[in-house]
């Protein structure tokens, strides 16, 4: 390395320590993966997710409930609170629904869509007007010709992910 290279390398460094340092007095904390959470916040809650789809994967509920837990614990500062927290997760599963896509010539699909539909409630008690109440939806595709038993658990997995992730951005990313 040249002196240049090595200029860069130190000025570069001192303006992200300068950074870090600023924004430890700042109101709202801002973590690496793009939240904003204001200082007083600092426990949240997640209810259990009620399963109201007319069609019930039975773990769906639970599966959905731990993983924005999950989601909320490992981006964020925030602690978990037994009863009602700071923030607090609510809602339900309103869909859970297979349907074909792409028909072919011969009236039989080449695809099915597995979607889940949940309509979620966040209550912040610390700011009443940053409280929300909005509906979500994710989807996957497979081929039709696969039995969805076979791969249900892997796309429902792949679904409360994307969907566990959108909760957490309108809460806590100002999207």
């Amino acid at each position: 390395m040249n002196k240049h290279q090595i200029k860069n390398i130190i000025t570069k460094g001192a303006c992200v320590l300068v950074v870090a340092f600023l924004m430890q007095g700042c109101a709202i904390q801002m973590t690496f993966d793009g939240a904003s959470i204001p200082e007083n916040v600092r426990t949240a809650s997640v209810q259990t997710f009620d399963n109201r789809a007319p069609y019930i994967n039975p773990v769906l509920s639970q599966t959905l409930t731990e993983a924005l837990k999950d989601r909320v614990i490992n981006g964020s500062r925030l602690i978990l609170a037994e009863e009602t927290g700071d923030v607090d997760f609510s809602g339900e599963i309103t869909g859970y629904e297979t349907e074909p896509l792409a028909i072919q010539a011969d009236a039989v699909s080449a695809e099915t869509r597995l979607t889940v539909r949940i309509n979620v409630r966040y209550e912040n008690f610390k700011d009443p007007e940053k409280s929300w109440e909005s509906s979500f939806s994710a989807y996957r595709d497979f081929p039709s010709e696969q039995n969805i038993t076979a791969i249900e658990d892997q796309l429902v997995s792949e679904i409360v992910e994307e969907l566990t992730e959108n909760i957490f951005n309108k809460a806590f990313a100002d999207w």
